[in-house]
């Protein structure tokens, strides 16, 4: 099978780069902008973050079934992306939208909106993420091709934590509520030409065979009886829901804790430069170890930097900048494993029942995130809402102050406990993934399994 070219696996990257924009908007400024610019209490948004995974426990497995039942002649997940690109950029404008409500209206709105953006964003993404194995069955090249994904993300958060801020002062003027409206609609523009040229730059070389008798929910009776399926679900979880924890709380941090509002761009900035160095490096630092032992030691160091980061004097601008950006270096460099463990789990369920459920496997994976980013934005919301966070005050109080300072710094690490045990539990290392992947390889010569498209097909 011919190897995957550097421009296929750029322009599978830059579809994450858009979908990045708004993974990292929720993460960086969608807490801030609730609390702050758009005027609802804490522990509502933190419900509304909640609430909303209600009805995402019902749409992303049905979007998973639609995937693994789609064939088009463009293949089974790129045309996922030419139809949600445009819905993608009205979403995105539909959720910064300040309207003139009273505090009940604009709730409402905010409910609506906020749904309405996870709702497109499953459509986008649950077919994204399950496109490398149309791509290639090679575990290496998987890697690969989720190390430069993830370094094109991590693109996503570099737009918003580089531009977004700076876009809202230019061009809000001093009005911060059209500020972040006009501002996350030109990223949301740019999210959906990135889309578009990453359904353009991206060939299907498998497409799987659709059982007739497929029903959804023997399928999903089959993904609960798999242990490694219930690892990486709940592992995801906790992992989405301490870094969501960690990225709301960054405005807060520095602006509160650090005292130093103004370098609020520079913070994020500079973090998600190293991010995306980490996550490009994952592959070459990575390929030459197995992936559990070194995911449990990167755990422990950036661990380590994130109490270091409790400890460290706010004053001391300079070692905060400093061990910001070495823990989001070292953790970035796991984020690779935790797509390739999705992965391996497909691959693993096809040995272990026959059936392919790429589709089902990603959107509960994808509702895993979803789930966490509850978890932690509501519990934000919460707290603040329990230390009598007020927006409208310049100066917090001190039980103010200690919880962000907590959030940012210690709970991550709370968290981290929880991954370590996960992952002594967790059998897909790296010899089983290889000789689940040299077994499919020769089913799919014997019994051809997966054929290749056609050319036009991919057109």
């Amino acid at each position: 099978m011919q190897a995957l070219t550097l421009r296929e696996k750029i322009g599978y990257g830059l579809g994450d780069t858009a979908c990045g924009v708004i993974w990292y908007s929720t993460i960086m400024l969608l807490t801030y902008f609730y609390t702050d610019v758009f005027g609802i209490p804490p522990a509502v948004m933190g419900t509304l973050f909640l609430a909303s995974r209600i009805i995402d426990a019902f749409t992303d497995p049905l979007m998973g079934a639609l995937v693994d039942r789609t064939r088009t002649k463009h293949g089974q997940f790129r045309p996922f992306l030419l139809w949600g690109a445009f819905p993608f950029l009205l979403a995105t404008m539909a959720t910064f939208y300040t309207p003139d409500f009273n505090e009940t209206g604009r709730i409402i709105y905010a409910s609506i909106s906020y749904i309405l953006l996870t709702l497109v964003y499953t459509f986008v993404n649950v077919p994204y993420c399950a496109m490398p194995g149309a791509l290639t069955n090679n575990p290496q090249e998987r890697h690969s091709l989720q190390s430069i994904r993830f370094f094109c993300a991590a693109g996503g958060s570099l737009i918003v934590s580089g531009v977004a801020l700076t876009l809202v002062e230019l061009v809000g003027n001093g009005d911060e509520q059209f500020g972040y409206f006009a501002a996350m609609s030109i990223l949301g523009v740019i999210g959906m030409c990135l889309l578009l040229i990453s359904f353009a730059n991206t060939k299907e070389r498998y497409q799987f065979e659709i059982e007739d008798n497929a029903q959804l929910r023997k399928d999903f009776k089959l993904l609960v009886q798999n242990t490694q399926w219930r690892i990486i679900c709940i592992f995801k979880i906790m992992t989405s829901a301490s870094a969501v924890i960690r990225g709301g709380t960054a405005l807060y941090f520095v602006k509160y804790v650090m005292e130093h509002p103004e370098l609020a761009t520079q913070f994020l900035l500079y973090g998600s430069i190293a991010s995306m160095l980490g996550s490009l490096v994952s592959a070459k630092v990575l390929q030459r170890f197995d992936r559990l032992k070194s995911f449990k030691v990167i755990i422990v160091l950036y661990s380590v930097l994130s109490l270091m980061l409790y400890f460290a004097p706010p004053s001391f601008v300079p070692l905060m900048f400093a061990l910001n950006i070495i823990f989001l270096f070292i953790m970035n460099i796991t984020t690779p494993l935790q797509w390739l463990m999705a992965s391996d789990v497909i691959d693993h369920e096809e040995t272990r029942s026959g059936r392919r459920l790429d589709g089902l496997v990603f959107s509960t994976y994808l509702f895993s995130i979803k789930f966490g980013l509850a978890i932690g934005g509501a519990s934000i919301g919460w707290v603040l809402g329990a230390v009598d966070y007020d927006a409208s005050l310049p100066q917090q109080p001190e039980q103010a102050l200690d919880a962000i300072k907590i959030l940012f710094c210690l709970v991550p690490v709370a968290f981290n406990g929880i991954l370590l045990f996960m992952l002594s539990i967790y059998k897909l290392d790296n010899k089983t993934v290889n000789t689940i992947a040299t077994a499919l390889t020769l089913k799919r010569q014997q019994q051809s399994d997966t054929l290749p498209l056609d050319e036009g097909q991919n057109a």
